[in-house]
């Protein structure tokens, strides 16, 4: 069945993979982005494959530009019924350098947004008591990672957040999830350096780094009908990292 989804931070990387992703199953899609023309080169994909799409631009961090998002997204396609927060930034640093600016704008951009476009499209999921809202987490929310205390305590407040939201909206047919990805080869982890990624590669089950559409397939999956009956949950996605 054919639902009106909305990927933040669509534009490349893993959300780039999940509006693909989206796209081939049949669904409409709203790419959003802050600054990247490259979110109309994804809709042109989506649009070549058979599926419908546009790009909205938006800082979902600001309350008035997520509900212009919401607005112009419901005007073109209908109320949002799958919701994907995946927008996301780091600003890394040891916590006894880190300035308060690095700080804020890592919880404005991955925990703010996730309120903001979460409550956002919730009153139309609720009248229409069914909707599905991923979140996008990370391995460094579940055990922390050096260097990260802000991003790893964004993405832990997330899981958190998910959790309470799945018990209050679970009986209306609206389902909420994270999904947690471990190293995945994207413009993000490319600042880490070779050996920062060998050492990652080494570390998973499966001898290598994730690919965006490892988790646009885990994303795909709690999209759809066959998870309704999976709420409140951290899907790992990882290569086996953490075990």
């Amino acid at each position: 069945m054919s639902r009106v989804a909305l990927v933040t931070g669509g534009s490349r990387g893993i959300g780039r993979a999940i509006a693909l992703q989206f796209g081939a199953d049949g669904h409409r899609v709203a790419v959003n982005y802050s600054s990247s023309p490259e979110a109309e080169s994804v809709v042109e994909e989506v649009r070549a494959a058979g599926g419908e799409a546009i790009a909205v631009g938006a800082d979902v961090s600001s309350t008035e530009a997520v509900a212009g998002l919401i607005e112009e997204v419901g005007a073109v396609f209908g109320p949002v019924e799958i919701l994907v927060n995946n927008a996301g930034v780091t600003r890394d640093g040891l916590l006894a350098r880190m300035g308060s600016d690095d700080w804020d704008r890592v919880m404005e951009v991955n925990v703010r947004s996730v309120y903001l476009c979460t409550k956002g499209v919730l009153r139309g999921m609720l009248k229409n008591r069914w909707g599905r809202i991923i979140s996008i987490g990370s391995v460094s929310g579940l055990a922390g990672n050096p260097g990260q205390a802000n991003y790893a305590a964004s993405k832990a407040a997330i899981v958190g957040f998910t959790k309470s939201i799945a018990k209050e909206v679970g009986s209306r047919g609206i389902t909420a999830n994270v999904v947690a990805p471990g190293f995945i080869q994207s413009d993000m982890t490319a600042s880490l350096g070779d050996s920062a990624l060998e050492a990652a590669r080494s570390a998973t089950a499966v001898g290598r780094l994730g690919q965006p559409d490892d988790v646009a397939g885990a994303v795909g999956y709690l999209a759809g009908a066959r998870a309704g009956f999976v709420t409140g949950q951290v899907i790992v996605v990882d290569g086996g990292l953490a075990i």
